[in-house]
């Protein structure tokens, strides 16, 4: 069986991210130039580019890549046509919300409304169902979990299971089913007979076996700022590590991370600095060689990934 690989893009520009929030406040994303419509060019025309092996289980299907790509929906107020031309290509459109509001740091009302509005946003834009969200820097917990799928999102990828990182939300996987890197929740989650809800967190290296002192240490090998700051032969090696443990892998990043020449606005700290800025200018290209490297994989969107489970039985999606 062929290992799967889910690239995950969270469609924003770099006014917007958490990091930088101190001295761009959401009051002030209008005075920036928008730079997100040409970054995201940047790598549909990259995902185009690359050359995948055909597909092992029949050498007469073409083996394309497809993406998820999360889009905030403050953006696809302004780009419609972006998103139209992402779908277009054949990738898959999903929520990152409206404003990049931290979850946990919202009202139960106002998140239930963010999570409606840039669904019907997306949907309204694209004509066609949107399945999935991802929660702006992972701030997600079990009781915001149940809101996402009671929103009617069949796919999830807030919960990154990297513990030391003050942001990023935890929930409870016990009694919920993992088939590979995903977890299907199990029934009566939300107090209903069914939960279709499935969950794709991005991956993490289990440190078993590698570090013999810290067994149950998870190392973040997802992307984001850890690609870049990684060397290429270390990251490559982790991801190996993983889909020979789990059989996929998920990896995420934002379109800002191929554009250094992007702004910089003062008032930022010197940590912010150097986890937002460094190796801008090496992303793309190194993205490039990382594609190219795991080319005999099947690149999935996490739908894709999810309609596959319900062929084979596992889910209760029609």
């Amino acid at each position: 069986m062929p290992h799967y690989i889910m690239l995950t893009i969270d469609v924003e520009d770099s006014c917007q991210v958490e990091n930088l929030r101190p001295c761009c406040p959401l009051s002030s994303w209008s005075s920036y130039e928008l730079r997100v419509e040409r970054n995201t060019h940047k790598l549909l025309d990259l995902f185009d580019s690359i050359n995948l092996q055909p597909a092992i289980d029949n050498l007469r299907t073409k083996n394309s890549l497809k993406a998820t790509f999360f889009v905030l929906g403050w953006i696809a107020e302004r780009l419609p046509n972006l998103v139209c031309e992402i779908a277009r290509r054949g990738h898959e459109v999903a929520s990152h919300g409206y404003g990049h509001e931290l979850c946990n740091k919202s009202s139960t009302e106002g998140l239930k409304e963010d999570l409606a509005k840039s669904k019907k946003l997306l949907e309204d834009t694209i004509g066609e169902p949107v399945y999935g969200y991802r929660a702006p820097s992972f701030s997600i917990s079990d009781d915001i979990l149940k809101m996402i799928g009671e929103a009617g999102y069949l796919c999830d990828s807030s919960y990154n299971s990297f513990a030391m990182h003050g942001r990023y939300g935890r929930i409870s996987l016990n009694g919920h089913e993992r088939r590979g890197i995903a977890y299907r929740l199990s029934e009566g989650f939300y107090e209903l007979p069914i939960s279709n809800l499935q969950l794709f967190p991005p991956s993490t290296l289990d440190t078993l076996g590698i570090l013999a002192h810290f067994r149950h240490f998870f190392l973040p090998w997802g992307g984001g700022a850890y690609f870049r700051l990684i060397p290429s032969w270390v990251f490559k090696r982790g991801v190996h590590s993983i889909l020979g443990k789990d059989g996929a892998y998920l990896f995420y990043m934002h379109p800002w991370e191929v554009d250094p020449e992007q702004p910089r606005p003062e008032g930022t700290t010197a940590f912010s600095r150097f986890k937002h800025y460094t190796n801008l200018g090496k992303t793309e290209g190194k993205l490039r060689k990382f594609l190219q490297r795991f080319s005999e994989c099947r690149f999935l969107s996490c739908h894709e990934h999810l309609k596959q489970e319900c062929l084979t039985g596992s889910t209760g999606l029609t």
